[in-house]
């Protein structure tokens, strides 16, 4: 009888891509899928540390799955734990020696061993090599029907942002083979992909060589993919303000496949807390790149991350936030307190600033910021545009979609939709989602 898994991911869409790998190499070795975590006998959480709940979160659950693990060994029944991802890197044996229970400690460049892991349970607990290129060329192709996909290009980063974690738990910068990517991707579209999101924690810095050419960059890269034929539409995220160069906006300035929306986190305003922050730009150097950008693509919408209560940020240091954002209006944007990760140079920072404090500034930031979203949003009712179907609703005869700005739709329909590229009419906004009729 095949031993079944279930995998839960926390945080990001690298997260969501690896987990997505190693549901490919399970089924291609022979596990199958089960659809609830306490009726599998494999139970695979994979883990982010951006975050400190997210941690938490982990953890909590690890306590959980020990007791369901006992009662399973009672009645003479296996059940394996596995913590993959960015805590696993971060804390290593740590994990082992907090719970028991875990059977193994897999870090995002090792996934490719998991398989082997679980079959042959007699290997050590412990893997967290920084093994990219080895982890690339392990991964099987995934032959699942799905009409947009997530493809990661990029792993690591070099910048060394003083409050991220990334760089000791993914490692450095690696940038996959175009030659890879593009294999990828057109499988993708084989099984009925039609919109793709290409990954990186510092996706804009891809550079890797390919056909003659030497350097091959993000937009040249794109370039490449688009001339996958039935290929609709091209994203690609987390870009770092400093690599976004004129090839990659002229990119999106002729070519139709490039969806106009891009994430640009700048995190503060202030220029002395990017210098604490060893963001390596500057508010005036960020400010002129999206005025650049929407010079050239006049309808390019933006999303940005905010960190407030960074250790050291005075009020003058947050009005200069304020007034940024005020400036460029955002279309949506991801925003928190400051949380000091162990390990980064941050945590060992003075003037720390009080829990109340950041919890103000942050609900004074969110406040505009949730305000400039309902106003873009709202520039679009009762006008056409252009979604593609991704998903089934919540609701019989519901369908969700995506705007090229990837705002969500929901239309009703009698006929199935998933895969359709349809012009809608907005008609009704609800939230942050869109109601729409077909045209």
């Amino acid at each position: 009888m095949q031993e079944t898994f279930f995998i839960k991911t926390y945080g990001c869409q690298m997260n969501n891509y690896d987990s997505e790998k190693v549901n490919d190499l399970l089924l291609f070795n022979g596990f199958s899928k089960a659809e609830d975590i306490e009726k599998t006998d494999i139970a695979i959480l994979n883990t982010c540390h951006i975050r400190e709940r997210a941690s938490e979160k982990l953890y909590s659950d690890l306590g959980r799955l020990s007791v369901f693990k006992k009662n399973k060994k009672k009645i003479g029944k296996n059940f394996s734990i596995v913590v993959m991802g960015c805590v696993a890197q971060a804390e290593g044996d740590e994990i082992l020696k907090r719970n028991k229970s875990v059977d193994y400690v897999v870090g995002p460049q090792n996934i490719q061993i998991i398989p082997k892991l679980l079959k042959k349970k007699n290997f050590k607990k412990t893997h967290i090599d920084f093994l990219s290129e080895e982890k690339f060329q392990s991964l099987t192709s995934s032959n699942e029907n799905k009409v947009s996909r997530l493809i990661t290009i990029q792993e690591g980063c070099d910048k060394f942002c003083s409050f991220c974690v990334v760089p000791y738990t993914r490692g450095a910068e690696f940038s996959r083979p175009v030659e890879d990517i593009f294999a990828e991707v057109n499988n993708a579209e084989k099984n009925g992909c039609l919109e793709v999101t290409l990954l990186g924690q510092n996706v804009s810095s891809y550079q890797s060589s390919a056909f003659g050419e030497k350097k091959i960059r993000l937009g040249k890269l794109c370039s490449i993919i688009s001339r996958i034929r039935n290929l609709k539409r091209i994203r690609y995220v987390t870009s770092h303000p400093n690599d976004i160069d004129d090839e990659l906006i002229n990119e999106h300035k002729f070519n139709e496949k490039m969806m106009p929306f891009l994430h640009l986190p700048i995190q503060s305003g202030s220029d002395k807390i990017l210098q604490r922050m060893n963001r390596k730009h500057t508010r005036k150097e960020y400010i002129q790149l999206i005025k650049r950008i929407k010079n050239n693509v006049p309808d390019m919408a933006f999303s940005s991350d905010f960190i407030v209560g960074y250790p050291g940020e005075s009020d003058y240091d947050f009005q200069e936030t304020l007034e940024l954002i005020k400036e460029v209006k955002f279309a949506s944007s991801y925003s928190f307190c400051y949380s000091a990760r162990p390990g980064t140079p941050a945590a060992t920072q003075d003037e720390i600033i009080p829990d109340e404090i950041k919890k103000n500034r942050l609900k004074h930031l969110q406040k505009i910021l949730l305000k400039q979203q309902d106003e873009f949003n709202k520039s679009f009712l009762d006008k056409k545009v252009e979604i593609l179907v991704t998903a089934k609703g919540k609701i019989e005869n519901q369908y969700v979609g995506r705007t090229p700005h990837l705002q969500p739709v929901h239309i009703m329909s009698s006929s199935d939709l998933v895969g359709k590229i349809l012009n809608i009419k907005i008609e009704r906004l609800t939230s942050f989602s869109f109601h729409g009729k077909i045209l």
